[in-house]
């Protein structure tokens, strides 16, 4: 144990003996309105900790109102938690901090580059400042990010004006670690540590025994935005995922079979007049097929490892820096059973060999036995020995390439800015006195212009195929396609459906690489991939941007055209469609490579 850690832990220990649960009647002072609230943990340590150990506060006073005097509702958030969470776990606390949860380092560097407002693609900026203090820097990290500017309208836009930097902080950056959600059905959340080990409900209502919230909201129908029990849990089922995972690439969403639908809510209810969809997320949504995992009943957190989700410490710009786990990592490959480690060549710990099989210990207590690549190449049916047993495949391609049947499919990205109204920033907050409430959404500044989004039109089917960041063929998204038009503060519009082009020359309409999500042991079928122009990135044809109202000389699906020449910007380094030797072979398929 080093020597700061070791002082920290006597720390606690120090603490819980004075202040032990019964000792001079701390934790009975907040029983006795707090009874029947469940203890936080099973593990000892934490679940003996008396109640003003993490949310502070004076449980010795006689009212309530001096009582809760300098109590942090929530302890856990980054504001605060270097002081509760961070007693005892110091490093991990410190990771997650400069991870992708808590930067949005993807989110920003991918607005700005194809909105024109930076000249490379990996980050610049934060949410928040951010620094490597450790310098132990790996591949693909950064020393640190500069805090996102403001934009201001009541001067001239231009590079260091930019109305991304208020698109960003008006729409994009409502998750993030250092915020609660919108407090919507579906976006319940806290911030900090608790946004993923306290499990809320779509409807963030409480569903255990303390009494005085049972006084407060005796039908359980009032007073959301309360977790559904007074505890801290690993085992986070993937509905807690996806209070933030429903935007941008919407993995979250993806991964339980569900996409949002153009906005009519069908079928009707049996109600006059009324939808019989309910709006989750702020959305309407169809219900496709289930990610296989999903199906299973597999975690999100089954997968993806606490570096995945903490970060290893270092600053990043991507989600491919940041990312460990792979599908080969527990499926193996044609010549090779699982190892048992991940890409990074970290153990997979919930991950063993018994009896000739590879085992996975499932976070919810299942045991499931992994499919091995190499058992079905040399067992399997005659398709996927032909697709699996490929060489050139599985050099080439990764896995969900063809296992993601669908994908999610947002085509023109409509934002309009009214800088006639003022509206809320993500980003800043006029904190409360709690500051562990800091990032609600109530207290929000308005210092931002009021955004508008629509769409052209949603799919799902055949997401077209290009080269990813690490030189792999991978499903592509749009990601995202954005037509901007700007209401001056005088009413007039200034600017009206433009398209931005990146400081490479390309046009911002956007689309990316992706691991949608939405695995199937059913595989795309060899013609949706050699057969479909669709799939090569030279778009279906059919949708007439121009007739559409919509300024450019190619289709919202076609990302590259017949000569290989890249049509639609990507955000990632070393991403790109295929040339036209690539799109060439695939075509010809059945010719030798």
């Amino acid at each position: 144990m080093s020597g700061t850690r070791g002082i920290r832990f006597l720390f606690v220990l120090t603490f819980l003996v004075i202040y032990a649960p019964g000792a001079q009647g701390a934790a009975s002072s907040c029983r006795s309105c707090h009874s029947g609230i469940e203890p936080i943990s099973d593990i000892l340590s934490m679940k003996e900790l008396p109640c003003e150990f993490c949310h502070r506060g004076h449980p010795e006073a006689g009212s309530q109102e001096e009582a809760h005097r300098g109590m942090w509702a929530n302890p856990s958030d980054f504001r605060v938690a270097d002081q509760t969470c961070g007693q005892c776990h110091e490093t991990i606390l410190e990771n997650s901090k400069k991870s992708l949860h808590a930067t949005s380092a993807g989110i920003i560097s991918a607005t700005l580059y194809t909105w024109g407002a930076q000249r490379k693609k990996g980050a610049v900026y934060a949410n928040y400042q951010v620094k490597d203090k450790h310098g132990t820097i790996k591949k693909g990290a950064l020393h640190e990010l500069k805090a996102l500017p403001k934009y201001d309208p009541f001067r001239p836009p231009g590079p260091e004006n930019h109305p991304a930097y208020d698109y960003l902080r008006n729409e994009c950056l409502r998750c993030h670690l250092y915020s609660y959600g919108m407090e919507r059905y579906g976006d319940f959340r806290p911030s900090g540590c608790a946004a993923c080990h306290v499990i809320y409900s779509d409807s963030g209502l409480y569903a255990g025994k303390d009494r005085a919230i049972a006084l407060k909201n005796p039908d359980k129908k009032k007073t959301p935005a309360r977790p559904l029990h007074h505890r801290l849990s690993r085992k986070i089922p993937p509905e807690q995922c996806i209070h933030c995972h429903n935007r941008g690439g919407r993995t979250g969403v993806s991964f339980i079979g569900t996409m949002e639908s153009d906005g009519y809510g069908s079928p009707w209810s049996e109600k006059p007049g009324k939808k019989g969809a309910r709006k989750v997320h702020g959305k309407y949504y169809n219900h496709l097929v289930p990610d296989v995992h999903y199906e299973k009943g597999l975690y999100c957190v089954d997968c993806h490892t606490a570096q995945d989700c903490h970060g290893d410490g270092n600053i990043y710009s991507k989600k491919e820096n940041a990312v460990e786990i792979e599908c080969v990592d527990c499926h193996g490959t044609p010549i090779k059973t699982s190892l048992l480690k991940t890409s990074w060549g970290n153990p997979l710990k919930k991950v063993k060999k018994e009896a000739g099989n590879v085992i996975l210990l499932s976070v919810s207590g299942k045991r499931y036995v992994i499919p091995q690549v190499k058992d079905i190449v040399e067992r399997g049916n005659p398709g996927a020995k032909k697709a699996m047993g490929n060489p050139k495949h599985m050099e080439r391609m990764e896995c969900y390439a063809c296992h993601s049947r669908w994908a999610p499919q947002c085509y023109g990205c409509h934002a309009q800015q009214d800088c006639t109204t003022f509206s809320h920033d993500w980003l800043s907050h006029d904190m409360p006195g709690d500051i562990s409430q800091g990032g609600r959404a109530a207290f929000r500044d308005k210092t931002c212009c009021k955004w508008h989004e629509t769409r052209s039109y949603l799919r799902w089917e055949s997401p077209a195929l290009g080269i990813n960041a690490e030189g792999k063929i991978s499903p592509f998204i749009p990601g995202c396609q954005v037509f901007y038009t700007q209401i001056s503060k005088d009413g007039s519009c200034s600017i009206h459906n433009k398209v931005f082009t990146t400081f490479d020359g390309i046009s911002g309409i956007a689309s990316n690489p992706i691991q949608p999500h939405t695995i199937s042991r059913r595989a795309r079928t060899c013609p949706d991939c050699h057969a479909n122009p669709k799939a090569s990135g030279l778009g279906h044809g059919i949708f007439q941007p121009i007739r559409n109202g919509l300024d450019i000389p190619f289709g919202l699906e076609q990302i590259v055209d017949q000569e290989g020449r890249q049509l639609q910007a990507t955000s990632h380094d070393g991403a790109r469609p295929f040339n036209r030797n690539e799109l060439e072979r695939i075509k010809n398929a059945g010719k030798p490579y």
